[in-house]
């Protein structure tokens, strides 16, 4: 189902189907061109770097007799100069192709920029996408063509109200900036707490000494489940269930703690918390 967008100058805002609006910001004309300048540095580059081996390989150069042509065709054998044809026909017109549809709309400079494309309706690029969108960068290009210039691009972008060039139109795409400063790191969203009821403290902290590498996981199962499950117990049967499953833990773990500080239910747990700790440090 295509979802309704809403668009201003310098952001696209799509309403998903739940009617959530996304705000997405729009990649400047420079960051793109930045981007694009160093993604046809590496491409040129590689395909020197290619081209060499392929030629060093097969001896071109030794004899300086001949022509450059003359000389390719003497020292290099025809499946040799098939090869190397294809692959830097790869490398010239895969290039952003290849690399927009393996890492999810981004190229080498793209992600120096933290530039992405993505489809107009927010989802993520397709290979069809990628490849849509990259047939006509050749024309996009114009009048530049092994020395791109862009020109027709860049007037494509001017016109646009979501800054498309000819092939984003083509290929229902858009190019975003992302805002890594609005959003917390994969590192700082999983290091917090977890919202799961049966690692939320509502005890007092009961500290206490024991090895908790003796318990199974079946028991440890089994304080989860009641944690989790507390909150659809009266207060009386939440105490009666905290001290049936407290019991037969403390009477293997054989645990030192402050009598005047402890509780069944906060005894449990600190318990989860020490288990879910060292199993965490053990992985």
């Amino acid at each position: 189902m295509a979802a309704q967008m809403i668009e201003t100058e310098e952001t696209l805002i799509i309403e998903t189907p739940e009617r959530v609006p996304l705000a997405f910001p729009l990649a400047s004309i420079g960051n793109r061109f930045l981007a694009v300048a160093i993604d046809h540095a590496i491409q040129y580059t590689s395909i020197a770097v290619v081209a060499f081996v392929f030629l060093f390989v097969a001896g071109f150069g030794r004899d300086s007799q001949f022509g450059i042509t003359d000389e390719i065709e003497r020292s290099l054998p025809n499946w040799i100069i098939a090869v190397m044809i294809f692959v830097l026909f790869l490398l010239f017109a895969g290039y952003f192709a290849v690399f927009e549809w393996l890492w999810d709309g981004q190229t080498p400079g793209k992600r120096l920029l933290k530039l992405r494309v993505i489809r107009e309706d927010g989802r993520p690029i397709t290979l069809w996408e990628a490849i849509a969108r990259n047939l006509l960068r050749i024309f996009d290009a114009v009048p530049g063509f092994l020395i791109p210039v862009y020109s027709i691009g860049l007037i494509a972008i001017f016109m646009s109200n979501r800054d498309q060039r000819v092939g984003d139109l083509f290929a229902g795409t858009v190019v975003i900036r992302e805002r890594t400063d609005e959003a917390p790191t994969f590192a700082e969203t999983f290091s917090n707490p977890v919202a799961d009821p049966a690692y939320r403290r509502v005890q007092q902290r009961t500290a206490f000494e024991g090895n908790v590498s003796l318990l199974k996981d079946d028991e440890i199962d089994v304080v989860e489940s009641f944690l989790r499950r507390r909150w659809d117990l009266t207060e009386r049967q939440r105490t009666w269930m905290a001290w049936r499953i407290a019991l037969p833990l403390m009477f293997k773990l054989k645990p030192k703690y402050d009598q005047a500080t402890f509780t069944y239910e906060g005894f449990l747990e600190e318990l989860l918390a020490k288990y879910t700790a060292k199993q965490r440090f053990l992985n």
